[in-house]
């Protein structure tokens, strides 16, 4: 289970004519680009540095260089006026998502006092137009520009960590394995894909596992391990008594022992394939050991996916890939769907049973003993929280008639309040619109019914991620 962080090549742009007309000036330009590299080193990514490039000889040097780093991102930086073939060179060759910045180190400049020099210094939009026309000519545009000042400027840092941690989902699908284990849920024709498809868009190779390769993983697994694990879900949840609901039962300690022996398997069914994350389902019949297997999934790929490592049920292999882009924005992604609603406090309840990112729970999460998964077959333990109160984003990925990908996000906020205590989760959610709208919003724009339900809001990054994927994004 490697978390990768994304690769950001970053390149400080010159005018070579000025050096000798201007002494001092070259070296101030460089160390601006420096300052701003050291921004980006704060940050959760790698930063690649293609140095400080003032012809296109340069320009060809850093091109190979940034190539051979196999970037994600390219943050090109003006520190000048430039001319438009230096960014054309590198955007075009490198052919990665691209981030003009311009970023001026005065505020304002001083009329009364203002030199050639002083305005060099700062003439980092000048050429920003002339890039940018190019760029669409090259049918490559830039897809952001960061324009604002080097110093203290909030804006300007907010969207460098908007744009890392949008490369940083964006790499969790390069060069990476999703496991497909069983089939999706009967009749639930929103959720099937087509694998293809799926690697096309999203460069994620899909590995086909059977329940057969994880019961010979538990099978294997042993009593030190379950004890360990056992140890790891006492910390993590709560033990809830039975409810009203005929349902609900004491959690018996076979079924704990068991579900900590599953999440052992789960562990290294993971590692073992190299996955970064997992849709699985198993309709399970005749009390079969495959059915006791998939019912004692939940408490394991709890902690997987609040580990990083999203796995999703009935065999979504939308939103498991919706969860992996929701977490690596720092947003948690739980697996959801939407519940009933709340019209006397206009609110939407969110959740389902199954897996859940713990690591967005309000208060400890609760694990609270089943007789049965509605809908599905097999009996033991469930989990039962809400996400943490505040901002929150729903996604969901969905595909369209002709095969393509769509992106449907919402943004919305998470309440205090009782929730049912039926040993799934639920969250509060509050919409703008209000409850009833919002439900006629989101089923019109065609998502598929599961969704990844993350704390903050998280819309401008999705969006972010739809441009450089080239995935259509609908905001309800």
């Amino acid at each position: 289970m490697i978390r990768k962080t994304a690769k950001i090549g970053i390149v400080s742009l010159g005018h070579e004519p000025y050096w000798h007309q201007f002494e001092g000036l070259k070296e101030e330009l460089i160390e601006n680009g420096r300052r701003i590299e050291a921004l980006l080193q704060q940050e959760k990514v790698t930063v690649i540095s293609g140095g400080f490039v003032d012809n296109i000889e340069h320009a060809f040097k850093s091109v190979e260089k940034l190539k051979k780093n196999d970037i994600d991102l390219l943050f090109v930086n003006l520190t000048t006026y430039v001319t438009s073939s230096l960014a054309a060179t590198l955007v075009h060759n490198l052919n990665v998502p691209t981030i003009l910045i311009a970023l001026q180190p005065l505020e304002k400049l001083d009329y009364t006092r203002t030199t050639t020099y002083m305005q060099l210094v700062n003439d980092n939009i000048v050429a920003l137009p002339e890039i940018g026309g190019v760029l669409e000519r090259f049918g490559k545009p830039a897809a952001g520009y960061i324009v604002g000042t080097l110093n203290n400027d909030k804006r300007v840092r907010e969207e460098l960590k908007s744009w890392c941690r949008v490369a940083n989902a964006r790499r969790a699908f390069k060069y990476t394995k999703i496991g497909y284990l069983g089939h999706t849920y009967e009749g639930m024709y929103d959720l099937h894909s087509d694998p293809t498809m799926f690697t096309a868009f999203f460069d994620s190779h899909i590995q086909m596992l059977e329940m057969d390769d994880l019961e010979i993983i538990v099978n294997e697994v042993d009593d030190k391990e379950v004890e360990k694990k056992i140890e790891e879900i006492n910390q993590t949840f709560e033990i809830a008594d039975p409810f009203i609901d005929p349902i609900t039962k004491p959690i018996k300690e076979e079924d704990l022992y068991y579900s900590a022996k599953v999440a052992v398997g789960l562990d290294k069914l993971i590692e073992q394939n190299n996955l970064s994350g997992l849709a699985y389902f198993y309709r399970g019949e005749h009390e079969s050991s495959f059915e006791k297997l998939g019912a004692s999934m939940v408490l394991g790929n709890s902690l997987l996916t609040g580990k990083g490592v999203p796995l999703a049920g009935e065999a979504d292999l939308k939103t498991c890939a919706a969860m992996l882009i929701m977490d690596r924005l720092e947003a948690g992604g739980s697996f959801a769907e939407l519940h009933p609603c709340d019209f006397k406090d206009d609110i939407v309840l969110v959740g389902h049973d199954g897996p859940h990112n713990i690591n967005i729970s309000q208060g400890k999460p609760i694990m609270r003993g089943l007789d049965l998964f509605h809908g599905k077959a097999g009996s033991g333990i469930g989990v039962e929280f809400s996400i943490k109160n505040g901002p929150i984003t729903i996604l969901s990925i969905s595909q369209k008639y002709d095969g393509t990908y769509k992106m449907i996000v919402a943004e919305g906020e998470s309440l205090p309040g009782d929730i049912p205590k039926t040993g799934n989760t639920n969250t509060r959610c509050k919409f703008s619109c209000g409850a009833a709208e919002f439900v006629e919003r989101w089923s019109m724009a065609g998502p598929t019914h599961h969704l990844a339900l993350g704390v903050g809001h998280v819309a401008k990054d999705i969006k972010r991620i739809g441009k450089i994927m080239g995935i259509e994004v609908v905001q309800v």
